[in-house]
């Protein structure tokens, strides 16, 4: 993944560790923390879990196995950025983080058995939203985006005591958006 990136194996680093970071940080907390949210139309721990189970069977490795099979002229097929509402109804935390952990595991072995070249990484594929996009522009978002959730739910935890802080939370970043 290089080219001002860090790199493929750097970045299966943190995919590898993700789950073990959600299992760790969320297994057997109350439910107010991983339910809450920051409000109307946003997504609390749960949410974002379920997100990253549906990202991982629709997402990463199908779009990586479309560019290799040499389809990247056919669009993509549209991420429903949704679904886990409908996928994740009825089932408890510590389910969606079993799930998550299976699908991130075979994602990580399908990847592996793929065996990359470097000049695999600069194959295209094409987005519906953005056009032409390379393997390795995929493969390095998919590190930013497990970071991203991961920061969500950070944010989303720390908000819960956003009032309970009192004057301090002028001191902390996690509860006040950046100028900039």
């Amino acid at each position: 993944m290089d080219k001002s990136g860090v790199g493929l194996e750097k970045g299966i680093e943190v995919l590898r560790r993700t789950p073990e970071v959600l299992r760790a940080w969320l297994g057997g907390l109350s439910q107010v923390w991983v339910e809450s949210n920051e409000g109307p139309e946003t997504w609390s721990p749960y949410d974002v879990l379920g997100h990253l189970i549906h990202g991982e069977k629709a997402d990463w490795i199908p779009r990586a196995q479309q560019i290799l099979e040499g389809r990247g002229h056919v669009p993509f097929p549209p991420f429903d950025r949704f679904a886990q509402f409908e996928e994740s109804k009825g089932k408890t935390l510590d389910e969606l983080l079993d799930e998550f952990e299976e699908e991130r595991e075979k994602s990580l072995g399908i990847l592996k058995a793929m065996d990359l070249a470097e000049t695999d990484l600069d194959l295209e594929g094409t987005h519906p939203e953005f056009g032409s996009v390379s393997l390795r522009q995929l493969l390095a978002t998919w590190v930013a985006h497990d970071l991203g959730h991961l920061g969500q739910i950070a944010r989303v935890m720390a908000k819960q005591n956003q009032k309970a802080v009192g004057p301090w939370a002028k001191y902390l970043s996690i509860l006040n958006p950046r100028q900039s």
